[in-house]
C-alpha cells in the first residue's frame, strides 16, 4: 500500500468520532441504586433494574444530567432543555434486556465546537493547499461536534481463549454485569477532522476537559474512555461522500491514529484498483498492524428506536443548567493560556502543564513553595523545566521536594544530571533534596575567587588546547571545563567555568 502522506496528496480522508465516556465518578448507575465499580467480584452489583427483570422500572440519576450538562457546556453545546430516553433494540448478552436506554433526535446538548491547534510532525500529514498554515506550519482546525447525549453503558463481556480479547476461537465467554447501567456519555463529531493526527489530538483534547471537569476518570486501559472511529474518501476538490466505515472500541491514542492511517491507504488502494468499499464495521489489530471486518454496519432502521414508556421526558430548568456552569472549573486551554500571561511560560510547555489538572495542582502548589511568582521569573522558570523534563519520570515527588530541587538548580547549586540522581534517592522518602544534597557534598560552589584560581591552573597546562580555542576551534572549551571539574572534584559549577574560561579566553 502507499503511505499516508502519498494518499492524502490525491485522496481527502473525511473522519467523523463517537467518543464513549463513563461517569466514573459517580456513586450510582444511571437508572439503578446500584454501586459503581470495576474493580468489584464480577456481578455482584446488580439489581432486577440493570438485570432487565420484567417489571423492574428505572429512576433517572440526577448527578449523570448534570455531568452532562456540564460537558455540552465545556465544548460549547446548546444545552436542549427538552428532550427524552428512547429504547435503541440489539439482541445481544452484554444487554439483559435486549435494549439499551439511549436518547433520541435530541440530545441534552447539540451543536458544538472544539478548535484544535496542531502542530510539529503531525501538522504536515495535512496538505499546505487545504488549510491556512502559520509560519512554523502549524495551523487551527474547528471541529463541530453534533451532539453529546446520555446512555447507559454494556456488560463486560470476556472471551477466554480469543486471540487479543476477540470472540473468535475463544472456548467460552463470560459476562460481568457490573458495568451495566453504567452512565456513560457519547460524544459524536460532524465529519470535520481530516487526518488520523487531528482524530488523536481531538481525542486527547476531549479527555483532557472530562478529566478537569471531575467526571471521569477518562482511562482508556479499562475501558471508561474508548472510541469509534468513522472513515472514508473522496478524491480532492469533490464534495461528495465516500462509503464510510467504522473502527470499533479503539482504547489508545496511538491505535487511533494507527488504524485510521491504515485504513485511509487500505481504501485508496480499494478505490484505486476499481474495487468497492463497503460500509462495515472493523477491528483494529495492533499486534498485525491492520483492520478486519467485524460485521456489516447496521442502519438506524435495525434498532427500532422509539420513546421509553417508563421514562418521562425531560424538561431541564434555567436554574439547573446555571447551577451546573457554576460547577466548571478553569479548563485547559484557560489554564494554558494564564500560565503563559502571568508566569511568561513557553507555549508548548503550559500547555503541558494545564491538560492535567492533577499536574496543574502540583504545579501551582511547587510554585507557592518555591516563593515562585511575577517578581520571581527565574524560579518561576526552573519549577516549570523541572516539572516538564524531570517530574514525569518519578511517581511519589512532593510539590515541597520539587519546589526545593528547584532552589537548588536556579542558584546553580547542582547541575541537571546531578538532580536527576537526588531525585532518584528522594522519590518516594518525603526528604528534602536541598538537605540531600548538603548530606552528599553536592552543592557546587560558585566562589569566583577559588574557582579563578583552578581556571588558571588548566589554561596554564593545557597550552595545546588553548591555543586550538584561539584557532577558532570553540568546541574545545568543552574539554576545558571538564578539566576544570576535575581539578574540583565536582564542586566547582560548569556554567562558572564556561563563564570564566570564555572571557579569560576571549581576553
Amino acid at each position: 500500500m502507499k503511505k499516508l502522506a502519498e494518499v492524502l496528496r490525491d485522496w481527502e480522508a473525511v473522519i467523523g468520532l463517537e467518543v464513549h465516556t463513563e461517569l466514573t465518578t459517580l456513586e450510582t448507575k444511571m437508572f439503578c441504586n446500584c454501586r459503581l465499580s470495576h474493580d468489584d467480584e464480577p456481578n455482584t452489583n446488580v439489581c432486577p433494574v440493570c438485570l432487565g427483570m420484567p417489571g423492574a422500572l428505572p429512576v433517572p440519576n440526577e448527578k449523570a444530567i448534570e455531568s452532562i450538562v456540564m460537558a455540552g457546556l465545556a465544548t460549547n453545546c446548546e444545552i436542549q432543555r427538552h428532550s427524552m430516553f428512547y429504547r435503541k433494540h440489539y439482541f445481544y448478552p452484554d444487554m439483559a434486556k435486549n435494549f439499551q436506554t439511549t436518547q433520541g433526535p435530541v440530545a441534552f446538548c447539540m451543536h458544538g465546537h472544539l478548535d484544535l491547534e496542531v502542530s510539529g510532525a503531525g501538522a504536515k500529514e495535512r496538505p499546505d493547499s487545504t488549510v491556512e498554515k502559520n509560519d512554523d506550519g502549524s495551523y487551527v482546525a474547528p471541529i463541530r461536534i453534533l451532539r453529546i447525549h446520555m446512555e447507559e453503558d454494556a456488560a463486560k463481556m470476556v472471551h477466554v481463549g480469543g486471540e487479543e480479547g476477540r470472540i473468535t476461537a475463544a472456548t467460552e465467554s463470560l459476562i460481568d454485569y457490573n458495568r451495566c447501567g453504567t452512565p456513560l456519555i457519547e460524544l459524536v463529531t460532524e465529519p470535520d477532522l481530516r487526518t488520523p493526527e487531528e482524530a488523536r489530538l481531538f481525542m486527547e483534547k476531549l479527555r483532557q476537559t472530562f478529566l478537569t471537569l471531575g467526571i471521569s476518570d477518562c482511562s482508556l486501559e479499562s475501558g471508561s474512555m474508548r472510541c469509534d472511529g468513522n472513515i472514508s474518501l473522496r478524491r480532492r476538490g469533490t464534495t461528495e461522500f465516500g462509503t464510510k466505515t467504522e473502527m470499533k472500541n479503539i482504547n489508545s491514542f496511538k491505535s487511533l491514529h494507527d488504524a485510521l492511517e491504515y485504513e485511509i491507504c487500505r481504501q485508496a488502494e480499494v478505490l484505486e484498483e476499481g474495487g468497492i468499499v463497503y460500509q462495515e464495521t472493523r477491528h483494529w489489530e495492533p499486534s498485525r498492524r491492520r483492520t478486519v471486518v467485524m460485521r456489516v454496519k447496521e442502519t438506524a432502521d435495525d434498532y427500532r428506536l422509539f420513546p421509553d414508556p417508563d421514562l418521562a421526558p425531560f424538561d431541564l430548568t434555567d436554574e439547573f443548567i446555571d447551577r451546573c456552569r457554576t460547577r466548571i472549573p478553569e479548563l485547559p486551554d484557560a489554564k494554558r493560556d494564564r500560565y503563559m500571561a502571568d508566569f511568561g511560560l513557553k507555549r508548548a510547555d503550559a500547555a503541558q502543564l494545564a491538560g492535567d489538572p492533577t499536574v496543574a495542582a502540583f504545579f501551582e502548589e511547587a510554585l507557592a513553595a518555591a516563593g515562585a511568582g511575577e517578581k520571581n521569573v527565574k524560579a518561576v522558570e526552573t519549577v516549570a523545566k523541572v516539572m516538564v523534563n524531570l517530574v514525569p519520570s518519578y511517581d511519589a515527588l512532593t510539590p515541597a521536594q520539587v519546589a526545593s530541587l528547584s532552589g537548588l538548580l536556579a542558584e546553580d547549586a547542582i547541575t541537571f544530571a546531578q538532580a536527576r540522581e537526588v531525585l532518584d534517592a528522594v522519590n518516594g522518602t518525603g526528604e528534602d533534596p536541598a538537605a540531600y544534597v548538603d548530606a552528599h557534598g553536592m552543592r557546587q560552589s560558585t566562589d569566583t575567587d577559588a574557582l579563578g584560581a583552578i581556571v588558571d591552573e588548566v589554561l596554564g597546562r593545557c597550552t595545546d588546547q588553548v591555543q586550538q580555542y584561539r584557532d577558532g576551534n570553540k568546541k574545545v572549551l568543552g574539554f576545558l571545563v571538564g578539566q576544570c571539574m576535575k581539578a574540583a572534584k565536582g564542586s566547582g559549577n560548569p556554567k562558572a567555568f564556561n563563564k570564566m574560561l570564555a572571557e579569560k579566553l576571549e581576553g
